[in-house]
């Protein structure tokens, strides 16, 4: 059977550098933090009082008000950005068959939000009295269930949950549902706002977090010695995938070529990436083989990057061994020093970073890099892009997600050509 070919036509992104992919970019190009002291709640006893929220959004600008108050932030996130998409892919304003258009999108978390505010109301006097929609807001898989709603798109419809590897094996999915035929286009990526009290306090639980609350604009500092946690970030973040025919037929926009997918697992650990990075090294190379490139192929990688001790040097040291003198070839960086981490939207944010370095010919840099870390597996010859972007011609890029349980997903996006 001959695999159909995977191709970009439509982006959106709601972040905590702006509300719109554009504004996103702009902060991601310029080097600029998205982290500041958390609104959603009073944490002034947490040990961690920051985050990388979303700013100024107004569910009334996506759907009736009443409608909003059927779903949880992190649908509501995920709605806007596949709007975006979208309408960025003018696949709406052409003849397709919706039984063809899919619906695949991640959260690693879903309604946090929603299931803390009905486990507080609940009171054992007046028994079990709970909205009606709280289970419909809560689960993970409604944010994909709106979006296949709002457009009538009757394709495959899922969400997959992974946690920080989620909207990775969203894009995984999506790519291979169309490949092999299944579907003409899908909507892909995910979104998450588990900025929360019990967000929060579970992962500072943990230690996961970086507590540096009097800076929390350079809390997030991959690849730095004195790093100590990532810092939660919200928000969405979308791709329209569409088969490359059916693409060129209707006249669509092509931002770029999905050349192949990679998953594995670390079989290690519930929390920690395995320390020689095995787990890494075997996703990376099997997106190699399933895009059929050699690693020398690859210019830029967005690693998963998280800013904590142990995760920065197994993932540079996965690289070294995959690349080889490649490694000291590419550049890498970490836009999670600016986004902070944004679980199981992460993957697609960060591949829309990587598509959007290929079709701008620019790097974001990983920021707040001050010092050196004596960790010898973190190699200062390679090119970290710090502080700075930097100008570059992509041909192909790969992004990196690992997450909780030791699931790891990378993908791998190339320059379009017919």
């Amino acid at each position: 059977m001959e695999l159909k070919r995977v191709v970009v036509t439509g982006l959106g992104a709601i972040t905590p550098l702006g509300n719109t992919l554009s504004e996103t970019w702009e902060g991601l190009i310029n080097g600029k933090s998205g982290a500041g002291p958390i609104t959603h709640f009073d944490a002034s006893n947490f040990k961690t009082q920051f985050a990388c929220e979303v700013k100024g959004f107004d569910p009334k600008e996506i759907m009736d008000r009443k409608e909003a108050r059927k779903c949880d932030r992190y649908t509501l996130l995920g709605i806007t950005a596949a709007k975006e998409a979208i309408a960025d892919s003018n696949i709406e304003n052409s003849t397709v068959n919706k039984d063809r258009v899919g619906v695949i999108f991640a959260s690693g978390i879903g309604g946090i939000q929603t299931f803390e505010d009905e486990a507080r109301g609940y009171n054992e006097e007046r028994g079990p009295r709970f909205n009606p929609f709280f289970i419909p807001k809560m689960i993970s898989d409604i944010a994909a269930g709106h979006i296949s709603m709002m457009y009538g798109y009757r394709g495959p419809n899922f969400t997959t949950v992974s946690a920080c590897a989620s909207s990775t094996n969203a894009i995984s999915d999506a790519f291979n549902y169309i490949r092999l035929g299944k579907a003409d286009a899908i909507i892909t990526g995910g979104s998450e706002a588990a900025i929360a009290i019990v967000g929060v306090g579970g992962f500072n639980a943990m230690n996961a977090l970086s507590i540096r609350n009097d800076s929390p604009e350079t809390a997030s500092r991959p690849f730095s010695a004195s790093r100590d946690g990532f810092v939660m970030g919200e928000g969405g973040a979308c791709l329209v995938l569409e088969e490359m025919d059916h693409a060129l037929a209707r006249g669509a926009k092509i931002y770029a070529e999905v050349a192949g997918t990679g998953m594995s697992a670390d079989a290690y650990h519930l929390t920690a990436s395995h320390p020689d990075g095995l787990g890494a090294k075997l996703v990376m190379r099997n997106a190699l083989e399933d895009a059929g490139m050699k690693p020398e192929e690859i210019d830029y990688i967005n690693v998963h990057g998280t800013s904590t001790p142990v995760g920065d040097p197994s993932e540079v040291k996965a690289i070294k061994e995959v690349f080889g003198e490649h490694a000291y070839n590419l550049n890498i960086s970490s836009t999670k020093s600016m986004t902070g981490h944004l679980l199981g939207a992460a993957g697609a944010l960060e591949m829309i970073a990587c598509v959007m370095a290929i079709q701008e010919g620019i790097i974001p840099p990983t920021i707040n890099h001050e010092e050196g870390d004596d960790d010898p597996d973190i190699d200062y010859k390679m090119n970290f892009t710090f502080n700075k972007a930097q100008k570059r011609e992509i041909n192909a890029a790969l992004s990196n997600t690992f997450g909780f349980g030791g699931h790891n997903a990378c993908a791998i996006v190339k320059k379009f050509v017919k």
